[in-house]
């Protein structure tokens, strides 16, 4: 057995959550467990890599919607750069889509935050032994709501026009020609079943395809 996962030592723990409140009080009732240890908390997704990389945790508990970056992309991130680091994905907004990106992002386990503690600390202990935990609704849901029908660049388009950008500002933030632009939003809009990207943008987040 590796030195760093032997009997009796404590699990080491990263915490993503931007309402601190919510993170104080997680750390708290992790930290009365006894064999975890909060090692690192941030309250923006884009602190989780460097403090994964100074704090080496064991599990990263990640909130999906944090400023910076969200905690699908650095679930994407931890994979590359601390592999070692297993990723439960802890969030308010239990949404099919959101279940399988995390999935694909190597997250090992999906919990939303309604659940109790007792159910987090044991999410917690399984992940390192190598299983995979997901809410059992949600997985219920995500085999019957199917795949994401959004591309990956319809999905840069939507979420470029997010802040009310011009056909333009997206076309110069993505690089990408106006006609090229205005064809993905069609295609959005198509895909989501909505009549402006207004529209698309609202389906696709709450479908959890953003």
């Amino acid at each position: 057995m590796p030195p760093d996962r032997r009997p009796g030592k404590h699990i080491r723990v990263l915490l993503a959550e931007d309402q601190g409140m919510m993170r104080g009080a997680l750390a708290l009732l992790l930290g009365m467990e006894p064999d975890i240890e909060v090692v690192a908390q941030v309250a923006a997704g884009d602190a989780i890599v460097d403090a994964a990389q100074t704090h080496r945790p064991d599990v990263a508990l990640l909130d999906i919607e944090l400023p910076g970056q969200s905690g699908l992309d650095a679930a994407a991130e931890l994979r590359e750069q601390v592999p070692d680091c297993r990723v439960l994905i802890l969030t308010t907004f239990a949404r099919p889509g959101y279940l399988r990106r995390a999935m694909e992002a190597g997250a090992a386990g999906f919990l939303v935050k309604d659940g109790p503690v007792e159910e987090l600390a044991v999410a917690v202990r399984r992940v390192l032994t190598g299983e995979t935990v997901i809410d059992p609704a949600l997985a219920a849901a995500a085999l019957s709501a199917g795949p994401n029908p959004l591309t990956a660049r319809e999905r840069d388009v939507l979420n470029a026009s997010s802040d009310g950008a011009t056909v333009a500002d997206v076309s110069a933030r993505l690089h990408l020609s106006e006609s090229t632009v205005r064809n993905y939003l069609s295609s959005a809009i198509g895909k989501t079943g909505t009549r402006n990207r207004a529209e698309a943008l609202r389906e696709a987040r709450q479908q959890g395809w953003l």
